[in-house]
């Protein structure tokens, strides 16, 4: 099965607590590209900045990533309801909702340091907390 790392993931991937979790064949949604895009711009020095565009680089080298796409937005909407039907607002979360309605779309498992962030969606894709 392949693994949908979320940006969660992606941040401690050095970790081998983390990395040893993870299944054979991971890729990427390309709204955790646009989030890491968007730390690096928002680093509050060059030197953090830097470091964030090499790890931005290598991961768009090491992926293919996968575009957030019209089946990832249907997929996006029965998210959207089984979060708000479980009581929980999507606001904040849209990336986050993006990237489980990209993996939900292509049938992958979906990898996070914060199982939280999906509760309430367990009945649509297989989330494993690493």
């Amino acid at each position: 099965m392949v693994g949908l790392l979320d940006t969660s993931v992606i941040i401690d991937l050095d970790r081998a607590e983390v990395f040893d979790q993870l299944p054979e064949e991971t890729t990427v949604s390309a709204v955790t590209l646009g989030e890491l895009a968007a730390g690096t711009s928002l680093a509050r020095d060059r030197v953090e900045q830097a470091r964030r565009q090499f790890r931005l680089q290598q991961l768009e080298s090491d992926f293919a990533p996968i575009p957030f796409d019209v089946g990832a937005a249907r997929c996006y909407g029965q998210i959207v309801a089984s979060i708000e039907a479980y009581g929980r607002s999507q606001r904040r979360r849209i990336a986050d909702l993006m990237i489980a309605a990209t993996a939900m779309s292509r049938g992958f498992d979906l990898y996070t340091r914060n199982g939280d962030d999906f509760l309430g969606l367990e009945e649509l894709l297989t989330i494993v907390v690493v």
